[in-house]
């Protein structure tokens, strides 16, 4: 399942902003809750199916314009990847990371700007200069659990990019840099095993 699956699952289009991600994962659950549904195993399993899509979804949905950033700081329990994972039901909780009192006001900025820009430049799939980024904030932020798994998001995405330029020695570089930057994402690895099943089955 990729990103747009996700989305469609809680009835959304792509690129829905966190709010909207929100309300409609409270409004189906509500719907579909084992508890209002007892016996009903079409309702239990469309239950869990929104609630994966959530749980991705919050990692990955476009900051609201308001400026209600799903901001890296959001800190979701399950954490995944921006466009494009996992099938696999995520069950990652964040480790011990730099905490935002650990942050000055200055690197907390730069931090939730690098956040938007990386989200921009995944969008558009200009990957070199989203994997510059990040490496960058990661060498400021090098204790960052979240820019980590930032880091490590680019990583897979620019792979799986590669893997349909026929790229295929690259592509498993920067899975393999992927998985090894942030080992602890149960949705990252199931990601990044799709997408060395995807380059056995072509290549």
């Amino acid at each position: 399942m990729d990103t747009a699956s996700y989305y469609r699952e809680l009835g959304l289009r792509s690129g829905a902003s966190l709010s909207q991600v929100k309300a409609s994962y409270r409004r189906l659950a509500r719907q579909y809750h084992p508890d209002v549904n007892p016996g009903d195993d079409q309702a239990k399993n469309k239950f869990i199916a929104i609630t994966e899509a959530y749980k991705f979804l919050l990692t990955v949905a476009a900051p609201d314009v308001a400026g209600e950033a799903k901001t890296p700081g959001a800190k979701p329990t399950n954490q995944a990847v921006p466009s494009g994972p996992p099938v696999a039901k995520v069950t990652r909780k964040e480790p011990a990371a730099q905490s935002k009192a650990d942050l000055s006001a200055a690197e907390e900025k730069l931090k939730k700007d690098a956040y938007i820009e990386l989200q921009q430049l995944l969008k558009y799939q200009r990957f070199p200069r989203a994997i510059a980024l990040i490496e960058g904030l990661g060498q400021r932020m090098p204790e960052d659990a979240e820019v980590r798994q930032w880091q490590a998001i680019a990583y897979q995405r620019w792979g799986r990019h590669l893997i349909g330029e026929k790229q295929v020695d690259k592509a498993r570089i920067y899975l393999k840099k992927a998985v090894k930057t942030d080992p602890h994402n149960r949705a990252l690895w199931a990601e990044v095993e799709r997408d060395f099943r995807r380059l056995e089955q072509i290549y």
